[in-house]
C-alpha cells in the first residue's frame, strides 16, 4: 500500500480528533462538544473515502458496529446504567459514601480509591469491572470531601489500569504472554519493575493533593442493608464472576431491597431501570460509531499499513523494543481495544523480538504496557466512556487529571532506553 493510501485509510481518526479538539478549543470548553457528534462526522467521512457501492460500505461499517466485542461493551453499559441508577434511587450509593467517610479521612480519599482500584482490578482482571464497581460513589465522595469530581474519577480509572496491566487473569496478560511464548509469572516480574514505580509515585502525588481535602463523618445514620448491593458487586467481582453476572445480581438485589424498604414500587423500579438505560444512550451510540469507523479503517488497510511502515527499518535491540511499543500503541488507537491490539500485533512483535534478541518477557511486557497506556488516554476507549457516563462528566476532564498512564509511559520509555529490569537473559 502506498504512503498516500495508507494515510488516507487512517484519516478518519485524524478527522475525529480535529473536529473534537479544534471545536473544543474554539468553544474554550471541552464540555460543550459532544463526542458522539465528532464521531458521526468522522464516520460519514470514513464511508465517503471508501471505495465500492454505498450499500457495501455501510455493510462494512455495520459489521464493525455490531462486532461481538462492541456488543459486549454495550450490554455492560446497559446493565451498569441500570445498576447505578437503581442503587442511587434506593439510597445505596449515599449509604456507601457515608460509610466510606466514616472510615477514611477526606485527605486520603484520592489515594484510598487509587489503591483500592489497583487491588480490585488486579484481582478481577478487568479495568471496566473495577470502574463499574467504584465510579458510582465518586460524586458523593467528591462533594463530601471537596475534591474535584474529575480527579476522584481519574484516581479510580488510573488504579483500574494498573491492576488490569498486571493481573494474571487479565485478557491483555493472557494475550501478550501467549503471543510471546513466556509465562505470566515471568511477565509479571518484568512488568512490576515498570508499573510499580509509576504507581508509587502517583500514590504519593494523590497523598499530597489530598492534604487540601477534608471531611467530617456524616451525622445521619444509614441502613446497613443498603450497603449489600454495592458490597455484593465488589465481592462477586473478586470471586471471578463475569461482569455481566455481577451487574445482573446487583440489579436484582437493588430491586429486592428497594421494594422491601418501600423505596419504590414495581412501577417505580421499572422507571428507575429505564432511566438507567437511557443514561447510557450516548455511550452506546459512540461505541457503535467507533466500532464501525475503526472497522472501515481496518478494511481499507490502515492497520496493515502501520505495521509495514514501522517494521521496514529496525536497527538494534532498543530500536526493536521501540518498534514493538509504537506498533501496539498505534494498533490500539485504531481498534480502541487493548486486547485486540495485542492479538493483532503479537505475532509480528514475536518475530521482531526473536530476530533482534529481545527477551520474550520484555516484549510481552511492552505489548501489555503500551496498549494499557494508550487505552487509558483514548477519549473513545470503553473505560473512559464508562467512567464519564457513570460520573456524568466529560471524558476530557477525566483525562486532564489522569496521572497514572502518563507516569507509566515515562517508566516504560525508560525501561526501553535504560534496558531495565537488568539481569534478564533469553530463555
Amino acid at each position: 500500500m502506498t504512503r498516500s493510501r495508507g494515510l488516507l485509510a487512517l484519516s478518519p481518526l485524524i478527522v475525529f480528533l480535529a473536529v473534537y479538539l479544534v471545536s473544543s478549543f474554539i468553544a474554550k470548553d471541552f464540555y460543550k462538544v459532544p463526542v458522539v457528534a465528532a464521531f458521526l462526522l468522522a464516520s460519514a467521512y470514513a464511508l465517503f473515502i471508501t471505495k465500492g457501492r454505498l450499500e457495501d460500505r455501510v455493510t462494512i461499517f455495520s459489521h464493525g458496529a455490531g462486532n461481538t466485542n462492541v456488543l459486549l461493551m454495550i450490554w455492560i453499559f446497559v446493565l451498569a446504567g441500570v445498576f447505578a441508577t437503581t442503587a442511587k434511587d434506593i439510597g445505596s450509593i449515599d449509604a456507601v459514601v457515608a460509610a466510606t467517610l466514616h472510615v477514611l479521612p477526606g485527605r486520603f480519599i484520592l489515594v484510598g480509591l487509587f489503591v483500592a482500584a489497583c487491588f480490585i482490578s488486579m484481582a478481577i482482571g478487568t479495568s471496566v469491572g473495577t470502574i463499574v464497581a467504584l465510579v458510582p460513589i465518586a460524586s458523593g465522595l467528591a462533594s463530601g470531601t471537596g475534591a474535584p469530581l474529575a480527579m476522584v474519577v481519574a484516581s479510580i480509572v488510573g488504579g483500574a489500569f494498573f491492576g488490569d496491566n498486571l493481573s494474571f487473569i487479565s485478557d491483555t496478560t493472557i494475550a501478550s504472554t501467549r503471543s510471546q511464548g513466556c509465562s505470566m509469572a515471568d511477565k509479571f516480574r518484568t512488568n512490576i519493575w515498570i508499573a510499580g514505580p509509576a504507581a508509587v509515585i502517583v500514590a504519593a502525588v494523590y497523598v499530597a493533593l489530598g492534604q487540601g481535602f477534608s471531611a467530617s463523618a456524616p451525622d445521619q445514620s444509614f441502613n446497613l442493608l443498603l450497603l449489600v448491593p454495592y458490597l455484593s458487586v465488589i465481592v462477586l467481582a473478586l470471586c471471578g464472576l463475569n461482569v455481566l453476572g455481577v451487574l445482573g445480581i446487583g440489579i436484582v438485589l437493588n430491586a429486592v431491597i428497594g421494594l422491601s424498604l418501600g423505596k419504590f414500587g414495581w412501577i417505580g423500579f421499572l422507571q428507575s431501570a429505564g432511566a438507567g438505560v437511557a443514561s447510557m444512550g450516548d455511550l452506546i451510540i459512540v461505541t457503535m460509531l467507533a466500532g464501525g469507523m475503526l472497522e472501515v479503517i481496518r478494511v481499507n488497510g490502515g492497520i496493515d499499513w502501520i505495521i509495514n511502515a514501522l517494521t521496514r527499518r529496525i536497527s538494534g535491540r532498543r530500536g526493536a523494543e521501540s518498534t514493538i511499543a509504537l506498533l501496539v500503541a498505534l494498533a490500539n488507537i485504531c481498534t480502541a481495544n487493548n486486547t485486540i491490539a495485542i492479538i493483532t500485533t503479537g505475532s509480528i512483535a514475536r518475530d521482531i523480538a526473536s530476530h533482534f534478541g529481545v527477551d520474550p518477557r520484555k516484549s510481552a511486557s511492552i505489548l501489555d504496557t503500551f496498549s494499557c497506556i494508550v487505552q487509558g488516554l483514548l477519549p473513545y476507549g470503553a473505560q473512559l466512556l464508562m467512567a464519564s457516563g457513570l460520573a456524568g462528566i466529560s471524558v476530557a476532564s477525566i483525562i486532564g487529571c489522569l496521572y497514572y498512564p502518563l507516569a507509566l509511559l515515562v517508566f516504560a520509555i525508560l525501561a526501553i532506553w535504560l534496558r531495565f529490569p537488568r539481569g534478564q537473559r533469553m530463555p
